[in-house]
């Protein structure tokens, strides 16, 4: 596959059909842009987020939390990490029913073998962006501040659309009527699970731990983090509740061991 997709026929089963005369397909200038965009956006998806980084930061550290008792908050707290962690679990419930050659983390040249029509893609055709948007969006809810949840989700949604506009432009030249069939049944991102078939392969507990122990972490680190920064503007000191030191320093002892285990052994393999 060349680094920039060029739409062939079956891309328009992405957004809208394009009409066709004297056999030759008239391009929609948008939809082209957007499998650009998505292409620039796919190569560095898994850094350009970091950019958000300081504006969050920012907030919390200029505003005061809504709350007026620590116990309201520290409610508010667990349930957005709840929030973040059911957007890690549906991640693990699609790696780990994934078959080999599929979800694949190839920032530069992506391959399919088979196209994932079982399991989460029989519910939604992108559980793995709609994850990946459940984890921010809790982690957003955590600092109680108003605009960041709306912030995130606004750039989740313009960010992941071009993203996701670019892999079924990749998928439909790739599979043809496979996938305009596919993709005429099963929604982008909105989940019904009317047509759920089970997948056909057994679960991978050993992929999951081979390409998801990060997650946890990350949702440990930015609990911990955001906490702590709430503490700083409150009393002026750096320190961070319990219940997150502990959630994070048990998170980060996993995420070395596992990390251990990936490059020493081959437990993970298989």
């Amino acid at each position: 596959m060349q680094a920039l997709v060029t739409p062939g026929v079956y891309t328009a089963v992405l957004i809208c059909k394009r009409r066709h005369a004297g056999g030759e397909w008239h391009r929609m200038k948008l939809l082209d842009q957007f499998v650009q965009d998505g292409d620039r956006l796919f190569r560095w998806r898994s850094y350009l987020p970091l950019l958000f980084v300081p504006v969050v930061i920012a907030g919390v550290m200029t505003s005061a939390p809504p709350f007026s008792t620590r116990a309201g908050e520290r409610a508010w707290e667990f349930a957005s990490v709840a929030i973040a962690l059911a957007g890690l679990a549906l991640r693990v419930w699609a790696v780990g029913s994934a078959p080999s050659g599929t979800s694949e983390r190839s920032t530069v040249n992506p391959r399919a073998s088979q196209l994932r029509t079982t399991g989460p893609y029989s519910v939604m055709r992108h559980p793995l962006y709609v994850a990946n948007g459940v984890m921010a969006f809790g982690l957003s809810l955590f600092p109680g501040i108003w605009y960041l949840p709306i912030i995130l989700v606004l750039a989740t949604l313009l960010y992941y659309e071009r993203i996701a506009v670019r892999e079924e432009a990749f998928l439909a030249d790739r599979f043809g009527g496979e996938f305009e069939a596919w993709s005429s049944r099963v929604r982008a991102c909105r989940p019904s699970f009317a047509a759920y078939t089970r997948s056909a392969i057994p679960y991978s507990w050993r992929k999951v731990l081979r390409h998801e122990f990060h997650g946890l972490l990350v949702i440990a680190a930015g609990a911990f983090v955001f906490d702590a920064l709430q503490e700083r503007g409150r009393s002026g000191a750096w320190r961070a509740d319990d219940p997150w030191v502990w959630f994070f320093a048990v998170s980060a002892g996993l995420f070395v061991i596992f990390v251990a285990l990936k490059r020493g052994t081959r437990l993970f393999e298989g």
